[in-house]
């Protein structure tokens, strides 16, 4: 009897700071691999698929498939000296809104006082 299937392995690569496209909010977003292999008498041999790459918000779970150029990029980014910040995109690989660029989400609003008449 030849015991045969597949397994999956997820392989967390990162935690960045990004704007979620989903909630809105700057969040850290888990940056993910997924490898799905044959195994033989539950040993995994070799790959049948290709890897899978995708974010997920740790603050709403939004769950979004990238493809492994923009997983790259992203590590390249996150693991960029800390004199050198690369720009900051939002889930997906989009751009962060030109006042969200600081990191901070209210760059660029002017406060508002709600007593004032």
């Amino acid at each position: 009897m030849i015991i045969f299937g597949t397994s999956s392995k997820l392989v967390q690569l990162a935690m960045l700071n990004l704007l979620c496209g989903f909630c809105g909010n700057p969040a850290a977003q888990a940056l993910r691999k997924r490898v799905t292999k044959f195994s033989l008498f539950f040993i995994p041999l070799f790959p049948i698929a290709p890897a899978k790459h995708s974010l997920q918000c740790t603050f709403c779970g939004a769950h979004t498939e990238i493809s492994r150029e923009s997983a790259e990029q992203l590590l390249a980014q996150s693991t960029a000296p800390v004199g050198q910040p690369g720009p900051q995109q939002g889930m997906g690989g989009v751009p962060q809104q030109p006042g969200a660029q600081s990191g901070n989400p209210f760059a660029g609003r002017q406060p508002q006082n709600p007593y004032q008449s």
